[in-house]
């Protein structure tokens, strides 16, 4: 079976490193870009496989969310003019990420549309569990991730080393991976202030057009 490709489009540092970490942890190629055009750009090649989407990157109502859950919808395939290798399965899935300040707003059109997400912050027990059914989907690998064996976070060469996990188990405990009460205030602080800088972005933008 064809290597795993997964693309992110996130512009959050502390997230992009660690989904970059776990994903990477299974041996999967995996890109990262912060904008949205780029993120099209590269569906377009056909060479990925999940595309994981921070949907605050994306306008409900604009040409990108629609490509995107075109996508995550039914059976729909890469674009007809991608370049696929003949080994690569073409079926492309998307898992949107919502950070929780966009919650309210986004997950009733996410849930109404049938489209898979993962809230932000979350647990990468639940996430990587998406991860293993929309990979499935795609014909991306053969058996669910929870039947592969150790499921610890570290490299492969050194996971039993790490954690000393059983064989077998499905994935770490979601406990070691949910942020605590402390990390939780500090993430939606740090939120409302990302969110505040691309509102004066988008409104220093408007006065220059």
């Amino acid at each position: 079976m064809a290597e795993v490709g997964i693309l992110i489009l996130d512009d959050d540092a502390v997230s992009q490193r660690a989904l970059k970490h776990v994903l990477d942890s299974e041996g999967w190629r995996v890109r990262i870009v912060p904008l949205a055009s780029y993120a099209l750009a590269e569906i377009a090649t056909g060479a990925w496989n999940l595309v994981i989407v921070n949907i605050a990157l994306t306008d409900l109502r604009g040409p990108v969310f629609q490509t995107l859950k075109d996508l995550a919808q039914g059976d729909a395939d890469a674009p007809d003019d991608a370049v696929v290798e003949e080994s690569q399965p073409k079926r492309i899935r998307v898992l949107f990420l919502v950070p929780m300040l966009a919650r309210k707003d986004v997950i009733p059109v996410l849930e109404r549309e049938g489209l898979p997400y993962s809230l932000k912050p979350y647990s990468l027990h639940d996430f990587l569990e998406k991860v293993s059914e929309l990979l499935l989907e795609a014909q991306a690998i053969s058996e669910p991730i929870r039947s592969m064996g150790d499921r610890s976070f570290g490299r492969r060469s050194d996971r039993r080393s790490r954690t000393g996990a059983r064989r077998g188990a499905m994935f770490a405990s979601r406990e070691e991976y949910q942020m605590s009460e402390e990390e939780m205030l500090e993430y939606e602080r740090q939120e409302e202030e990302d969110r505040k800088k691309r509102e004066k972005e988008q409104r220093d933008l408007k006065h220059l057009g």
